[in-house]
């Protein structure tokens, strides 16, 4: 696989609302952990749309992949023109980091936003242009990732898409081993 799409939940959506928040740290190391496997696999794109939450923490680690894996791009394609007018100033800056460190930006309609049918243009373009999806994302816990993943398993049905999940027991295994690995048990 040579592109792979990445999405998961708001960072609202997960109650997290700073940065520096230490369940970031363990999506990360999640999405990282799934991303060497597929790197193994001849990744060579990771594509996100550019929302707050699980796209802009996987962009921050394939920006630290880019270390190990300079052939490793990242492309942002917006559903639409500036998308982060109505944000914070300190989200709409990490935003602009973000963008500026992406080997590929562009916006999927040319348009400011007008409907939230961008949003299903978005899914659709997204799972076209991939080969598969990492999402983070229990179906226990339903959130707006749900639309990309009904998306993601239409193209299924008739192409091999590849669709993986991080739900809240792989992130709490994650969270398991961080913490042995950090705490001297012996």
């Amino acid at each position: 696989m040579k592109v792979l799409t990445i999405s998961g939940y708001k960072s609202h959506e997960l109650g997290i609302f700073k940065q520096d928040d230490k369940a970031v740290e363990y999506i990360k190391k999640a999405i990282e952990k799934s991303l060497l496997g597929f790197l193994d696999e001849g990744l060579e794109w990771v594509l996100i749309s550019g929302q707050m939450g699980v796209e802009l923490w996987a962009a921050e680690v394939v920006f630290e992949l880019q270390l190990q894996f300079p052939e490793l791009k990242l492309g942002i394609l917006t559903p639409f023109l500036n998308q982060e007018s109505k944000w914070n100033e300190s989200n709409q800056e990490y935003y602009e980091f973000i963008l500026s460190q992406a080997d590929f930006v562009d916006s999927i309609t040319k348009r400011e936003y007008e409907s939230p049918i961008q949003f299903k243009q978005k899914n659709q373009f997204l799972v076209h242009k991939s080969e598969g999806l990492l999402l983070v994302y229990d179906e226990e816990k339903e959130g707006t990732p749900k639309f990309l993943l009904e998306t993601a398993r239409n193209k299924q049905q008739v192409t091999s898409y590849m669709i993986s999940t991080i739900n809240f027991l792989d992130l709490q295994s994650v969270v398991e081993e961080e913490t042995l690995k950090n705490n001297d048990f012996w």
